[in-house]
Formats: structure tokens, C-alpha cells, sequence
């Protein structure tokens, strides 16, 4: 069980490290083009924030448990990742982007299960 605990935690860094970095240097022409719709909207600061804050989750997700210190905050990103992922899925439904909002869904449930376990281990 704590190897897929880890794939999954490497998926979700994978993931948002490179969804945050994205947002954090891209254009958000580039970022439609390359499917992340979900910006379209968004004025700049707020997509860079959310980069930002996807790379920083990245971090958390990984860092506390592999050395040890403040283990609880690898729980705590996970959270994160998961309501930036039900504040996701509902807009790609609403443009009728399913495949984009099932993804979200199986991000957001992969994020509920690393938090819970990672939290029930420490």
C-alpha cells in the first residue's frame, strides 16, 4: 500500500509541477492551445497564482513525507489539489469538456486518498 501511496504522490507532483509551471511562464493563448481551456477567463495574476500555487502544492505533496519534517503538510497539499480540482471540473463542464472535467475528477479523487492516508498514518 505505501508504494502506490508514493505513485500516487509522484503523479499528483507530476501533474500539478507541470500544470503550475506552465501557468507560471506560459501565455494564456499557449495554455488554451495546449488544453488547459480552464484559464481562457482568467486575468494573468490569477493564472500565474494558480501556478504558483500548483508548483508550491508539487513541493508539499512530496517533500514532508520523503524527509521527514512536518509530515502532516504532504496532507495538507493534497487538500489543496483538491479544491483547486472541484473548482476545476465544474467550469470544463460547463464549456461541455468531459474528458477535461473526468480527469478532474480522477485527480481530485486521487488527491482525497493520498490526504486521508498520508493523514491517517501520521
Amino acid at each position: 500500500m505505501n508504494t502506490l501511496l508514493w505513485i500516487a504522490q509522484g503523479l499528483l507532483t507530476a501533474f500539478f509541477g507541470y500544470s503550475g509551471i506552465m501557468k507560471s511562464t506560459q501565455k494564456r493563448d499557449k495554455l488554451v492551445q495546449i488544453g488547459q481551456t480552464g484559464v481562457a477567463s482568467l486575468s494573468y495574476p490569477v493564472i500565474r497564482l494558480i501556478g504558483i500555487t500548483e508548483i508550491l502544492g508539487a513541493i508539499g505533496v512530496i517533500i514532508p513525507v520523503a524527509i521527514g519534517i512536518l509530515p502532516l503538510l504532504t496532507s495538507f497539499s493534497a487538500l489543496g489539489f483538491a479544491v483547486i480540482m472541484m473548482m476545476a471540473a465544474p467550469i470544463h463542464y460547463k464549456r461541455g469538456e468531459y474528458a477535461a472535467m473526468a480527469f478532474n475528477i480522477f485527480l481530485l479523487l486521487l488527491s482525497l486518498g493520498v490526504m486521508v492516508l498520508r493523514f491517517t498514518k501520521h
